[in-house]
């Protein structure tokens, strides 16, 4: 995934309203200020031809802990120590049952996460770095993946604490973007592919947004 994924701040000067998220989208994408946005390496080109719709997708953002991922502690997709438990796969041939649990419905362990913890745009963050890049050298153990979503997330989302409760929640809304021009989609990518991603991450109060892409292929690297 390196190079090939970012992540881009902006501050914006409107009310920003979720049930008008599409025009709030288009704008940021498509405004002289905004227009950078499009300006990232796609798999085919870069984006010249102009924007002429989004589709916005609302993505639930409410965990303020790592308590969601415990399941996969003691589900058997790992060892003790950590360690990701290795599996036979007919079409992969280095394949684990930590990847299959997270893409296999069929997976005996698929459903130790619930749908609604698997929707939550923690979990989303996990599973793209798991499955990382076209050429991912995956990690033995879960370690670093659960270490680089928090330090990720924690970057990502902002937080509040009620002065009434003292509960710490979420006040960032997360939104899941796909571009199109004149002959399709265009952003984050050409090709629907599921590691091909863009994520408009808004902080209402400070408006501030930032757009976490990533598209899918053959990342930097060094022999």
């Amino acid at each position: 995934m390196l190079g090939r994924i970012s992540a881009q701040s902006f501050s914006f000067d409107q009310n920003f309203r979720p049930y008008n998220s599409e025009q709030f989208a288009l704008v940021r994408q498509s405004q002289p200020g905004g227009r950078c946005l499009m300006r990232v390496r796609v798999c085919v080109s870069t984006v010249d031809k102009p924007v002429v719709s989004v589709e916005v997708e609302p993505v639930p953002c409410t965990e303020v802990s790592m308590e969601l991922f415990d399941p996969i502690f003691s589900c058997g997709v790992l060892r003790p120590s950590g360690h990701v438990v290795k599996c036979f796969h007919d079409d992969h041939p280095d394949y684990d049952e930590l990847r299959q649990m997270l893409q296999e419905e069929d997976s005996e362990h698929y459903h130790a996460v619930g749908g609604e913890a698997r929707r939550e745009f923690l979990f989303r963050l996990f599973k793209h770095l798991c499955l990382g890049g076209e050429l991912c050298q995956h990690d033995d153990t879960i370690h670093p993946y659960i270490s680089a979503t928090k330090r990720i997330y924690k970057d990502l989302i902002s937080v509040q604490r009620s002065p009434e409760t003292k509960k710490i929640s979420v006040v960032s809304t997360v939104l899941q973007v796909r571009a199109y021009d004149e002959t399709g989609g265009c952003y984050p990518g050409r090709q629907e592919e599921e590691q091909t991603f863009a994520y408009l991450i808004v902080d209402p109060l400070k408006r501030h947004v930032t757009l976490f892409s990533h598209c899918y292929g053959v990342g930097n690297f060094t022999l």
